[in-house]
């Protein structure tokens, strides 16, 4: 979402996938690596055809050099999203995600859709899902009461998306809502 710089007071959708980044994922290794140590903990061994996880910056990193195959999450699937996509369009709360998910799916059809089935639908439903959450999320600022807001289940990149506007709007609802100080 374009924002003006004096809204700009979180992070960036860049750095957000710089943090998802640490997320284990599956892959098939087409190497053989023995264990090897990173300061976030130690990966492998990697034998091919064994599954391995490890975190996604070292699965882009191998997949970018041809030496290993991404294995989607399983809720990077069709059936999945379509029916995260119905509940979202049909009840008023917001379906459960990995917290994650807009980053990680970004990144893996970014750099693996090959090993994605049906990766062009994927995206096409991870697109409506995107703007049905947010349509909730606005009808939710909408509904903006002094003292909380409850937007269960909302996601790394949405929480991100609405946190200025967010602040901001509290703040001038707590100086409309002040009690007067007892003197």
């Amino acid at each position: 979402m374009a924002l003006p710089q004096s809204l700009r007071t979180s992070v960036t959708p860049l750095e957000l996938e710089l943090i998802a980044s640490e997320h284990l994922v599956e892959i098939v290794p087409l190497i053989t690596m023995e264990k090897t140590a990173f300061i976030s903990g130690a990966y492998g061994p990697l034998r091919p055809p064994a599954k391995c996880r490890i975190p996604l910056w070292m699965a882009t990193n191998l997949k970018l050099k041809k030496k290993c195959h991404i294995v989607a999450p399983e809720w990077l699937s069709v059936d999945f999203l379509q029916e995260r996509l119905t509940r979202e369009t049909s009840r008023p709360e917001f379906s459960k995600l990995p917290f994650r998910f807009a980053e990680i799916a970004k990144v893996i059809l970014d750099v693996a859709s090959d090993d994605v089935q049906n990766a062009d639908k994927i995206k096409s439903l991870l697109k409506d899902l995107r703007e049905a959450r947010q349509a909730k999320s606005r009808d939710g600022l909408q509904k903006l009461d002094h003292s909380e807001l409850s937007l269960p289940n909302l996601c790394s990149m949405e929480i991100n998306e609405i946190r200025p506007f967010f602040i901001q709007s509290m703040g001038i609802l707590t100086q409309l809502f002040r009690e007067p100080s007892a003197e």
